[in-house]
């Protein structure tokens, strides 16, 4: 037979992983909900914050090759379109350093962005 105290030590015991876990529950929650994008949406969205945060631009995606510079810098994007992609650009008037997005993409950008054209997808 096992000693009275075994008992109390099998209770305590679980009753600690029981807050332990509650307490990872409740943070895994808080974390997935401070990072959550907007859902996807045919189209594209440029983001002035990461994480599909701040104001929105929405670029024309029929208007292939045409340079626009934002009036804010852009952080985040999000894409779903078959046939077009964004080519995002570290300066404006479409200089600096480039970044292709894609035609499924949902991605903080490596750097801020200041313009960009809409280009085929290949």
């Amino acid at each position: 037979m096992l000693p009275r105290n075994a008992n109390l030590r099998t209770i305590a015991a679980t009753a600690t992983t029981t807050a332990a876990l509650a307490g990872l529950a409740v943070l895994g929650t808080g974390t997935a909900n401070a990072a959550a994008w907007p859902s996807l949406q045919p189209g594209a969205a440029l983001y002035t914050g990461t994480n599909g945060t701040g104001a929105v631009l929405n670029p024309d995606l029929g208007d292939l090759g045409t340079c626009h510079t934002t009036a804010e810098p852009v952080r985040s994007i999000q894409i779903v379109n078959g046939s077009a992609s964004v080519l995002l650009y570290s300066g404006a008037d479409c200089t600096g350093n480039a970044w292709a997005s894609g035609t499924l993409t949902q991605s903080n950008l490596p750097e801020a962005k200041l313009s960009y054209r809409v280009v085929t997808a290949r």
